[in-house]
């Protein structure tokens, strides 16, 4: 059995389109994205190499592109199809995905944020 490693992209922060309100569409917000992936790193421990390990500077890139793209009715869909792009770019093995809308305005007051994580492991078929 391989031993899983995890590596955490913590706070990384877009704008984007996503909502199921036209106004979050039109407006825009900002997105805060966090990442954990499980990998057995085991050769990138024992090489010390960059290429045999999961490139931060990538996984950011990868994130950037699901979140400031296209616009999603609900970040449920977000968080799902950014795991599923990490999923299928990276040597992970499960992907857990933390999107979150930081002071969410609400009914006419506004919150500290609301979030969606999701969990998706390698094999998965959406």
């Amino acid at each position: 059995m391989a031993r899983l490693d995890i590596i955490r992209l913590e706070g990384m922060l877009f704008f984007g389109h996503h909502g199921a309100r036209p106004e979050e569409q039109a407006l825009g917000q900002h997105l805060s994205v966090d990442v954990t992936m499980e990998a057995d790193l085991s050769r990138a421990r024992a090489s010390d190499r960059l290429e045999d390990t999961i490139d931060y500077a990538k996984v950011h890139a990868t994130v950037r592109a699901v979140a400031e793209g296209p616009s999603r009715n609900l970040i449920e869909r977000l968080a799902d199809e950014i795991a599923a792009k990490l999923l299928e770019q990276y040597q992970a093995q499960a992907v857990t995905v933390r999107v979150k809308k930081p002071r969410m305005p609400i009914n006419g007051g506004v919150m500290d944020g609301v979030s969606v994580e999701v969990r998706v492991e390698r094999g998965y078929h959406r």
